[in-house]
């Protein structure tokens, strides 16, 4: 069989580190909202501290945020936006079309269901339709409700209450003395990476997140890496029509002053210091386990035992594919070398 074969160039995804202090803002709004899973956040303890200062509108905006999961909207907007200041974030919001408002908030799910995602968007006066197309999200965590959440509130409401919450969340914690030190750092983490190698994209993702293997998938042309200090330990994983966002957490170095010891290490001695999790590690790493085995062989339940693994999750010790946990041998080979690192000459 003849082949007839005309060169053309080769299209790759494009790809990007992007940081400002909006996306901490709203990463903050996010991780203080995330009740599941806030107790393994490392600003959890701050924020419990320090809520007392919060003005109680924004202890009221941010319960609203909790209940509909807006967060993930400002996750959206901001991806479109990419605003430089909270000011700057609402003036953008301001001059935005309602139809194009919904169609930036409404999630994408697939290509099958993308006309109703776009019908939604420009027909929002339609509850019915939020109502239909939340359908096709009920099995996932929370964008079901979310989905859902959009309809029943109005347009000038979300608006109000997005600029609201970041407006207030900004000027609370602005005003600790952290905030002027983890924004350079950002601002230098992103001046790192000004200039990529986009002949290859996923080594380049995996090189500056310290890990992320990224598969490219159809219609995504745009991956933005985000660094983050507010969600750490965790990687935030998200995706639009045709972009995919990874937030990853900042470098430890960056946070880390001399005879401090770094929020890895601590995490790691506290996920390690209770006889469960350490059973549960132990039994692991003679194989992959799903939630339901570990809870019949611990005869414990799995409530109990999510929160567990979420610590051992938190401190790299595990991971989770498709509900099935196994141990990470790379962190718990390293764990030991860090503590004797801290150390250092002193022992």
């Amino acid at each position: 069989m003849k082949h007839l074969y005309s060169p053309q160039p080769i299209e790759t995804i494009s790809l990007e580190v992007e940081s400002s202090p909006v996306w901490e803002v709203i990463l903050g709004i996010a991780g203080y909202t995330h009740t599941q899973l806030r107790h393994t956040f490392d600003l959890d303890e701050k924020w419990t501290t320090e809520q007392s200062s919060m003005p109680g509108s924004l202890v009221n905006h941010l319960k609203v945020i909790e209940k509909t999961n807006f967060w993930y909207g400002l996750i959206m907007l901001q991806n479109k936006l990419s605003a430089s200041s909270v000011r700057n974030f609402s003036n953008l919001l301001s001059e935005m079309p309602i139809d194009y408002f919904y169609d930036i908030l409404l999630p994408y799910k697939d290509r099958d269901t993308e006309a109703m995602r776009k019908t939604t968007a420009t027909q929002c006066d339609r509850l019915e339709l939020f109502e239909q197309y939340a359908a096709y999200f009920d099995t996932h965590d929370y964008l079901g409700e979310y989905v859902r959440g959009l309809g029943h509130y109005s347009y000038q409401d979300i608006c109000d209450l997005f600029n609201y919450t970041m407006d207030e969340w900004y000027n609370w914690v602005s005003q600790h003395e952290e905030w002027d030190k983890w924004t350079r750092a950002l601002a230098f983490e992103q001046k790192q990476y000004s200039s990529l190698d986009m002949t290859n994209p996923t080594e380049e993702i995996e090189r500056i997140t310290g890990g992320i293997k990224y598969r490219p998938e159809p219609s995504v042309w745009t991956v933005k890496l985000i660094p983050h200090i507010s969600y750490r330990p965790w990687i935030l994983e998200k995706r639009t029509p045709d972009t995919k966002l990874f937030f990853y957490p900042l470098k430890e170095e960056y946070l880390m002053e001399p005879g401090i010891p770094s929020k890895e290490l601590v995490r790691g001695h506290k996920a390690l210091g209770d006889e469960l999790r350490l059973k549960l590690l132990y039994q692991l790493l003679k194989g992959p386990s799903s939630l339901q085995e570990m809870s019949v062989q611990f005869n414990t339940s799995k409530t109990t035992l999510h929160h567990q693994l979420s610590l051992l999750k938190a401190a790299k010790f595990i991971r989770v594919d498709k509900g099935i946990y196994s141990a990470n041998l790379t962190q718990i080979n390293s764990f030991s070398g860090q503590l004797t690192q801290y150390l250092g000459d002193h022992i």
